[in-house]
């Protein structure tokens, strides 16, 4: 069972004040505090910082947090584990990065659990970064992402290879011209992932790459809908850098124009990631043989 103070400690945290953490505890304010100053003197920390208008960590304060975290996750897991062995099922959670959710991983999740009912999969659409912390405190058993985790504690799985490339409307000046420079792409209005998507990630080393920083682009809209940055790339109020899985309809049926960039060649790795004593390694092999097929 997990001590009561860690339960107090995550909800503090997450709702950020005493008094609504003791109404959702169902606890008295001065006993929140309790909980709180017994887990400073037992690790020797102070968790928050005093006389701060908005509750927040300290460094050491996050440390317990992100454990406390995965204490509950892994006891969570336990309970689950247990009770699917009484029903003889399987169940996971995967996490995948924003462009994979709304590309092919989605239906081949969902085939495979058609072929396979007594298999559970829960799956989670984050950013990289997110979905890295989710990996680390074992809220995630595996996750499906862009490029790599350089982690010994993780075991990888190449699923496919994609690239990214840069995305134009056919009205744009660029749609008819063979490729494009770095240099002319300065003058362009950019809509763009946030900074902690893969793929944005993967744009910007490339540039660095090429003595080019992101900073000397022009970004006028950040957004983390694959849908909302296509359609406003379709109606050429910008241009935009996209994994070329994310938009093969929209180039065949000729919504979206596919311009090479001069000497940039933006080659990602889709691999599925998970925990060295993740059971259920075949499932992963046999997911992966699903999405080939689907290619």
């Amino acid at each position: 069972m997990i001590d009561s103070k860690i339960m107090t400690l995550l909800t503090l945290a997450n709702i950020g004040n005493y008094t609504k953490t003791a109404k959702v505890l169902s606890l008295t304010q001065p006993a929140v505090s309790h909980h709180i100053k017994l887990l400073e003197e037992e690790y020797g920390i102070k968790i928050f910082y005093k006389n701060k208008k908005q509750l927040k960590p300290t460094p050491e304060g996050e440390i317990l947090i992100k454990y406390a975290k995965r204490i509950v996750a892994l006891s969570d897991n336990a309970m689950q584990a247990i009770e699917d062995s009484k029903k003889s099922i399987k169940r996971f959670t995967v996490g995948i990065t924003t462009t994979m959710g709304e590309y092919l991983v989605s239906q081949v999740f969902a085939t495979y659990c058609k072929e396979n009912p007594k298999v559970h999969i829960n799956i989670v659409t984050d950013n990289i970064k997110n979905i890295y912390d989710m990996l680390q405190s074992y809220e995630l058993d595996c996750a499906i992402i862009e490029g790599n985790i350089s982690n010994k504690k993780y075991t990888s799985i190449l699923l496919d290879t994609d690239y990214l490339c840069l995305i134009v409307s056919p009205k744009h000046k660029f749609a008819k011209k063979k490729s494009v420079s770095l240099f002319e792409l300065k003058k362009e209005k950019f809509i763009l992932r946030s900074s902690n998507a893969g793929t944005r990630i993967l744009f910007e080393n490339h540039l660095l790459s090429h003595s080019e920083n992101i900073k000397n682009f022009n970004i006028v809209i950040e957004i983390d809908n694959i849908t909302a940055i296509k359609e406003l790339v379709a109606s050429n109020l910008g241009v935009s850098i996209m994994a070329h899985s994310a938009i093969k309809e929209e180039e065949a049926s000729g919504k979206l124009v596919v311009v090479p960039i001069e000497n940039l060649n933006m080659v990602r790795e889709i691999n599925m990631v998970y925990h060295h004593d993740f059971k259920h390694t075949q499932v992963l092999k046999d997911i992966r043989r699903i999405y080939n097929l689907g290619m």
